[in-house]
C-alpha cells in the first residue's frame, strides 16, 4: 500500500462560495462494520498529548474522533459526545479564548469495547513534526552539543484554524449535504486544501461542521484570503437527438456529472491520489487499520499532503483526513530526509542534494534548523523552535 484509493466514492458537482470550492464525495453503499463520531473537549481545547517518555505534543485540540467497529451500528453514534453551550458554527472562534489545557494520553488510545479514540489531523501533524526528530545519530563535528543531546527538540509548525480561512465557514453552512455524502474535498482558489472522508452518511452529517475547527496550512489561508472567486460548475448540454424527452435530458445531465467526476479525479485531485506515500501503521481495529502517512517531499512544485486514514482489509479508504503542506514545510521535510539518508554527514548530504557544503549550511539555517549547527566564529545560533504549537 503506497497510494490512496477512493474506491466506492464518487465526486458530485462542486459547490462554490467565492474562492472556496467544495466537492461532495458520495458512497453508493456505506462502509460496513465501522462508525465514526466525535468526542468534544469543551472548555479545554488547548491540549497536551503525551506521545512518549518525556515527549509532548501541544496544539489546539477541540475534539477527538472515536472509531467504533463493534458492529452495533447507529445505536452507538452518540457514544462519548458532549453538548457545549454556544458551540454552533456561528459561535466565537475558540482560538480567541484562554482555556486550561486538556491532557491526553497518546494520539490513539483504546476505549472500552471495540472503540479507539484518536486525535484527527494531530495524528498526522505529530508524525510530520517527529520526522527524524532524534537528530544526528553520530557525533559529527559539524553539529552542536544541543543537536547531539536533544536532536530537533523542541519543534513547531504554524497552522490556521478553519474559522480564519476566508469563506470556508459560509460555504459549509450554506450548501446542502447530498444524500449518501460521506466526504468532501475542500479547495481554496482551486488548490486542494483538505480531503475528509468518513464511513457512513450519518457520521458525515454529524461531523460536517467540524471542518471549521480543523487546522489548515499557511498556503491555504493565503489562497482563500487573496485568491479570486472560482468558476462554478455548470452542465452544458448540446442540442441533439433524444433531448425531446425528460428521460433523454436526465441521461444527458448524468453524463455531464460523470464527466465532471472523472475530471475531478484526474485533474483537481491528482496531486493527492497520484502521489506515493510512506505509511506508518498506528492501530489495527479488527478488519480495519488506522494509518498516518507522509509524502515523498519532492521539490517539483506540486502540492503535497500529510494525513491519516482508516482502510479495510482490501485497502479501501473508510476514513481520510489530510493537511496541505506549505512550500517551506516541504523544503524542511526534503532537507531532513536528505540529512538522514546521508547519516547526517554534511558532505554526503550536499552531494546528494547537488549543492556545496556551504550552500547546504545556508539551507539548514534558512529552514530554521540553525541551532543544530556548531557555531563557526559568530557565536551560537539563536533559532528557537517550539514543538507542535499552532497559530
Amino acid at each position: 500500500m503506497n497510494r490512496l484509493e477512493l474506491t466506492g466514492l464518487t465526486a458530485r458537482p462542486s459547490q462554490v462560495w467565492g474562492g472556496i470550492r467544495l466537492v461532495p464525495l458520495v458512497r453508493g453503499t456505506p462502509v460496513e462494520g465501522l462508525r465514526l463520531h466525535r468526542e468534544v473537549y469543551a472548555g479545554s481545547e488547548d491540549g497536551v498529548v503525551e506521545v512518549g517518555p518525556r515527549t509532548h505534543y501541544t496544539a489546539y485540540i477541540p475534539h477527538g474522533f472515536v472509531a467504533d467497529w463493534s458492529g452495533e451500528g447507529a445505536g452507538t453514534a452518540a457514544y462519548g459526545t458532549q453538548l457545549a453551550a454556544g458551540g454552533g458554527a456561528g459561535s466565537t472562534p475558540p482560538s480567541t479564548l484562554r482555556m486550561p489545557r486538556h491532557r491526553h494520553h497518546r494520539m490513539a488510545k483504546r476505549q472500552p469495547g471495540d472503540r479507539l479514540r484518536f486525535l484527527p489531523l494531530h495524528l498526522a501533524l505529530e508524525g510530520y513534526l517527529s520526522l527524524h526528530f532524534g537528530g544526528p545519530s553520530t557525533a559529527w563535528e559539524e553539529w552542536s552539543r544541543q543537536a547531539l543531546r536533544d536532536g530537533l527538540s523542541p519543534r513547531a509548525e504554524d497552522a490556521y484554524l478553519g474559522w480564519s480561512v476566508r469563506g470556508l465557514g459560509d460555504a459549509l453552512r450554506v450548501f446542502e449535504i447530498h444524500p449518501g455524502q460521506c466526504g468532501v474535498m475542500v479547495y481554496a482558489a482551486d488548490a486542494l486544501a483538505a480531503a475528509f472522508v468518513v464511513p457512513h452518511p450519518e457520521d458525515y452529517r454529524l461531523l460536517h461542521a467540524s471542518l471549521v475547527q480543523d487546522l489548515y496550512g499557511e498556503l491555504v489561508h493565503q489562497y482563500a484570503m487573496y485568491g479570486a472567486p472560482v468558476a462554478a460548475f455548470g452542465a452544458r448540454i448540446a442540442d441533439g437527438p433524444g433531448l425531446d424527452t425528460l428521460a433523454g435530458l436526465r441521461a444527458a445531465a448524468r453524463e455531464q456529472e460523470r464527466e465532471w467526476s472523472e475530471a475531478h479525479d484526474t485533474l483537481f485531485a491528482r496531486e493527492l491520489l497520484d502521489t506515493s506515500y510512506s505509511f506508518d501503521r498506528v492501530y489495527r481495529m479488527g478488519s480495519f487499520t488506522l494509518w498516518r502517512f507522509l509524502p515523498p517531499f519532492l521539490r517539483n512544485g506540486a502540492g503535497q499532503h500529510i494525513g491519516e486514514t482508516v482502510t479495510d482489509h482490501k485497502g479501501r479508504v473508510a476514513y481520510l483526513k489530510t493537511f496541505r503542506l506549505s512550500e517551506a514545510q516541504i523544503r524542511r521535510g526534503h532537507l531532513l530526509r536528505a540529512l538522514d539518508a546521508a547519516d547526517w554527514q554534511l558532505a554526503r548530504a550536499a552531494v546528494a542534494l547537488g549543492a556545496t557544503e556551504e550552500e547546504l549550511v545556508r539551507r539548514i539555517r534558512a529552514a530554521g534548523f540553525g541551532a543544530l549547527l556548531r557555531a563557526r566564529g559568530r557565536g551560537p545560533y539563536n533559532t528557537s523552535i517550539l514543538r507542535g504549537k499552532p497559530r
